[in-house]
């Protein structure tokens, strides 16, 4: 069976970071081969960092969450110069959140477009996190030539419109527990429309946790659950769903090398 990918994960946040070995081992168990640890700060990087340099099968991002306001703020320098690392294969999270700040948005939308111009110069894909702010991280996105680069939409929930406008500009379309939700009607009719080579899947480990966990803390091995569920979505197997988005992951991140 091919081994799936969990494309967006913390691994270095609490519980999880406390019990790595017993994680990466129940990842194995449940066939996931490969995990992308995903920074969103600067303070916190050189954990993603070292999780990935000390685990043959974990990949790191470089990047600032949306969000985070306490921290340093990163410059296009700093990026591109932390990305310049073999074990770094993405730039971000990055994107907008209008849900959890409000008010002059200036800042968030800046430092967006600063990660935008490092993954083009670093050549490594934008990993982007948008919520409550689709038609201006697009406008960004298209105004900074984001499809020069490429990337994933992670932990995808909005509407076709914004995915296929999204998949217009070179990305690929990540999703996460959240499709397997009761409520999610709506998101798993996006799940059976986007094409087979622009589908990626995630656990966002340790939130949103799939359907039959929900409410409990998530990690990589529930990622088989999302990808169960879009096996039953798009009418297929959960063996070509793991093949096709393990594909994916390694042809978008092309600076992931895959282990045995």
């Amino acid at each position: 069976m091919t081994p799936l990918v969990d494309s967006h994960c913390h691994l270095n946040f609490d519980p999880l970071h406390a019990d790595v070995d017993g994680v990466l081992q129940r990842a194995r168990d449940n066939g996931v081969g490969h995990m992308l640890c995903v920074s969103v700060t600067l303070e916190t990087f050189p954990e993603v960092r070292a999780l990935a340099h000390g685990h043959a099968n974990l990949f790191a991002s470089v990047g600032v969450h949306p969000n985070e306001r306490e921290g340093r703020e990163p410059s296009v320098e700093d990026l591109t110069g932390l990305a310049d690392d073999a074990r770094v294969v993405a730039i971000g999270e990055t994107g907008l959140d209008y849900y959890r700040s409000q008010g002059d948005m200036a800042w968030q939308q800046e430092r967006f477009r600063r990660h935008i111009r490092a993954a083009k110069i670093s050549g490594k894909p934008l990993i982007i996190h948008t919520r409550e702010a689709a038609a201006d991280t697009l406008r960004i996105m298209r105004e900074e030539q984001a499809q020069d680069i490429g990337g994933v939409m992670h932990c995808f929930t909005e509407s076709w419109e914004v995915a296929r406008a999204a998949l217009d500009l070179n990305f690929h379309i990540s999703f996460s527990g959240i499709v397997t939700f009761r409520n999610a009607e709506a998101l798993r009719e996006v799940a059976q429309q986007v094409p087979q080579d622009r589908l990626l899947i995630e656990t966002d480990a340790p939130y949103l946790a799939p359907v039959p966990f929900r409410g409990k803390t998530n990690e990589p091995a529930f990622v088989r659950h999302v990808a169960e569920c879009l096996a039953t979505l798009r009418a297929t197997t959960f063996e070509d769903i793991a093949g096709q988005t393990t594909k994916n992951f390694f042809t978008l991140f092309r600076h992931a090398k895959a282990t045995a």
